[in-house]
């Protein structure tokens, strides 16, 4: 989100004739919204985690300190809420293994590596039911007088624009 709002301050401070178009980065895929709900769920477990397990490094340095050593036992608390958490983690991710019928079985290393090959994408605008040709996933809309400038986000660090 940083990298973001950096380059749209960058669009707006350049002063360039053109239309400025932010694309995602080349390889990037567009993920839909079951991937993408599973994708911050993920990130809300991680932390989750990640909070149980700095609040017991902290609670166990506390009780440490001779006068505060009834933190032990929140450390303990606390190790038994993560034991119990990476427990239900394991268990949700062996359901969704065993359910899911997309994932395959054996490890994708053994599969052949075969590149799939490109075909030519259409997109149709609002306006037209007629699909026409696009490139690179941007619609070729024939003989528009505006000017597009598009520009990888690192050359646009490079040149300092």
């Amino acid at each position: 989100m940083k990298d973001f709002e950096r380059n749209m301050d960058l669009l707006a401070e350049t002063e360039s004739p053109g239309r400025w178009i932010v694309t995602p980065r080349k390889g990037t895929t567009f993920i839909g919204l079951r991937a993408r709900a599973q994708a911050r769920a993920r990130e809300r477990r991680r932390r989750v985690l990640i909070v149980l397990i700095e609040s017991l490094v902290l609670t166990a340095l506390i009780g440490l300190v001779p006068p505060l050593r009834a933190m032990w036992y929140a450390t303990a608390t606390l190790f038994v809420l993560l034991a119990g958490y990476v427990w239900a983690l394991l268990t949700m991710k062996a359901q969704t293994d065993a359910h899911d019928p997309a994932r395959p079985r054996e490890p994708a290393a053994t599969a052949p590596a075969s590149p799939r090959p490109t075909r030519q994408r259409y997109a149709a605008d609002a306006s037209n039911r007629t699909a026409r040709r696009s490139f690179n996933g941007l619609p070729a809309l024939g003989d528009d007088l505006v000017n597009i400038v598009v520009r990888p986000a690192a050359e646009v660090d490079a040149a300092g624009i």
